[in-house]
């Protein structure tokens, strides 16, 4: 009995230090985390030259808003609505191949599935820059370049081999007896997908949203490839534009950032939740 009570004191004991580690970790990498992010906001409220005056981490003093209200009227919300737009139809469509691509490979039988996903897992190794002279000059020949559509197919493209694998490898994990049941009920292949394995892969493709959202969000060298005009270039390109303006006028050039980076950083505090479940579930097969 005795040594019984030793050993469970001693795991508790075992646990609670695992806990302690954990949680310092945990504040360590928030920490890491969240210094840059202060960083930008605390200085994109000071005037031009206030950073070299006053300590960087310092509260600024006085507080200058006339930052964000310039930033807006030079057309930051044109380029933001571009970059939406494009990332949008780029998820949804990537979303939808990978779902149909998946299915198959994750719940069904045939001669070249194997063949099939080995090519698919082999197209995660070519690098996306060695393809930007051949989709330029396919973007050239179909009429397409400098165009804001352009740049959804490769989005789409370089997105879809790590997606498929992904989600194939989460459709694995839902249950054989859910399909057997709804066939039991007369469902067919498009039916279970659309109604049963489809909803069930929600958190999976919460999690490829984003995952490749925040991708495609900061994607710079095929928009640089294949945007010119001003009219036509997404976020990431006026950053670099803006940052050329006003190159030293570095707290105007923070709040570009900050305004940049919160449309990701909200997404992922709405479907923080998805996303970890949706890793956790396609990381465990049965």
């Amino acid at each position: 009995m005795q040594n019984r009570m030793a050993n469970s004191n001693r795991e508790i004991t075992k646990s609670r230090i695992a806990w302690i580690i954990a949680y310092i970790f945990a504040i360590f990498w928030m920490l890491v985390a969240l210094i840059p992010f202060a960083f930008m906001i605390l200085n994109s409220f000071r005037k031009q030259f206030d950073m070299l005056s006053q300590g960087v981490f310092h509260l600024p003093d006085p507080w200058y808003f006339e930052n964000y209200p310039h930033i807006v009227q030079n057309g930051f919300f044109g380029y933001f609505a571009r970059s939406v737009m494009i990332v949008a139809i780029s998820l949804v469509l990537m979303l939808i191949v990978s779902s149909f691509a998946a299915y198959p490979l994750s719940r069904m039988k045939f001669k070249l599935r194997n063949l099939i996903y080995a090519g698919i897992i082999a197209m995660m190794s070519i690098p996306m820059h060695v393809t930007l002279i051949p989709i330029f000059k396919m973007t050239n020949w179909m009429g397409l370049y400098d165009n804001k559509f352009s740049l959804i197919g490769p989005y789409v493209a370089f997105a879809l081999p790590m997606s498929v694998f992904i989600l194939t490898g989460f459709m694995m994990t839902i249950p054989r007896e859910v399909e057997e049941a709804a066939t039991i009920d007369g469902c067919n292949k498009y039916g279970m997908f659309f109604r049963i394995i489809w909803p069930l892969s929600k958190s999976g493709l919460s999690t490829l949203a984003i995952y490749n959202g925040v991708s495609m969000w900061n994607e710079f060298a095929f928009a640089n490839t294949l945007l010119q005009s001003a009219g036509q270039k997404t976020l990431p390109l006026a950053l670099g534009q803006f940052k050329g303006e006003h190159s030293m006028d570095m707290p105007m050039i923070l709040a570009v950032l900050v305004l940049s980076a919160l449309p990701m950083i909200i997404l992922f505090i709405i479907f923080q939740d998805k996303l970890v479940k949706g890793m956790m579930a396609g990381a465990v097969k049965g």
